[in-house]
């Protein structure tokens, strides 16, 4: 016996069970259908679309009818390959959506990531120039330091004068400001 002489409703349960076991799916089920005239007619059987729409659109159920509404006449029912190509063009674009949404929020984080860069070099480039302003009055001091030193040690009256000077320039204690700007440089 050959797959030529089985009748349409085994391969009809066939194809049927491997819709629903997932061995089968809409495209593998289009392409059995442009096989040949019978495989193409049996591809389009309610049953093994409904099989497939129940697999794949699990949660996107048909409302069922209720008996209240007697006055309206019922829907119109499309065959299950349409509804399952409706259902499938809708998810197709709602996917497309999702990537594009997916694409704008991770452009999003993009830019502010790029934005905090951009803090960072500024904040970055400002704490070097208080670095460069705190190791020149460091200098500075060191300099007033030595100068009074000098003045507690015996110089000539010259030199002295030009020590008393630099010291009188400054106007913050002068060893509690070295401390404090050591302290911040090795910070």
């Amino acid at each position: 016996m050959s797959a030529s002489d089985l009748p349409d409703e085994l391969w009809a349960r066939v194809l049927e069970l491997g819709a629903a076991s997932s061995a089968l799916g809409f495209r593998d089920l289009c392409s059995i259908a442009i096989a040949s005239r019978r495989l193409g007619r049996l591809s389009v059987y309610p049953a093994l679309w409904s099989k497939l729409l129940s697999r794949d659109f699990p949660s996107q159920s048909e409302p069922s009818t209720s008996s209240a509404s007697t006055s309206q006449p019922p829907p119109q029912r499309l065959h299950p390959k349409s509804l399952y190509k409706t259902k499938f063009e809708r998810h197709k674009v709602r996917m497309a959506e999702a990537r594009r949404r997916a694409v704008f929020e991770a452009e999003a984080r993009v830019l502010a990531s790029r934005r905090r860069l951009v803090e960072l070099e500024e904040s970055i480039r400002e704490e070097g120039e208080r670095m460069k302003t705190a190791a020149q009055e460091l200098d500075n001091l060191e300099r007033v330091r030595r100068a009074s030193v000098a003045l507690n040690v015996w110089q000539p009256q010259v030199v002295r004068g030009r020590q008393k000077q630099l010291v009188q320039q400054c106007t913050v204690p002068v060893d509690s400001r070295l401390s404090d700007l050591n302290m911040e440089l090795k910070v």
